[in-house]
């Protein structure tokens, strides 16, 4: 089973495009990149856990705070990730930890009707 990892930041109405993301399948596990506001504000279910950034943070500040997060929380070799959510510099960041963790990435998003990989 797989685990989802989304940006949960900033985009007009992205909030309950990873909702629905999350509802869509049967994930292992979701880590949602976020900051203090968005682990105060989302409803989120036993298998979310929040990864806290900051966007006054530097680059390689978050990558690392990405990387100690996940290290041994993710028992598969590729994860699947949503950018709907959030901005360049935090996609920028979650791809490079995700990377150096050696994890393999599979993108996803979810249309009217269902969860696609794209």
């Amino acid at each position: 089973m797989t685990s989802l990892i989304a940006c949960l930041s900033s985009g007009k109405g992205s909030w309950a495009h990873v909702s629905k993301l999350i509802k869509a399948e049967d994930w292992e596990k979701v880590f949602l990149i976020t900051n203090e506001f968005g682990r105060e504000k989302f409803t989120a279910d036993e298998k979310t856990s929040f990864i806290l950034i900051s966007d006054r943070m530097h680059i390689n500040d978050i990558v690392n705070g990405i990387k100690s997060q996940l290290e041994n929380q993710i028992a598969d070799t590729q994860v699947a990730v949503n950018f709907i959510s959030g901005t360049g510099k935090e996609h920028m960041a979650v791809i490079s930890a995700l990377l150096q963790l050696g994890l393999a990435l599979r993108f996803v998003y979810c249309d009217e009707e269902k969860c696609i990989e794209v």
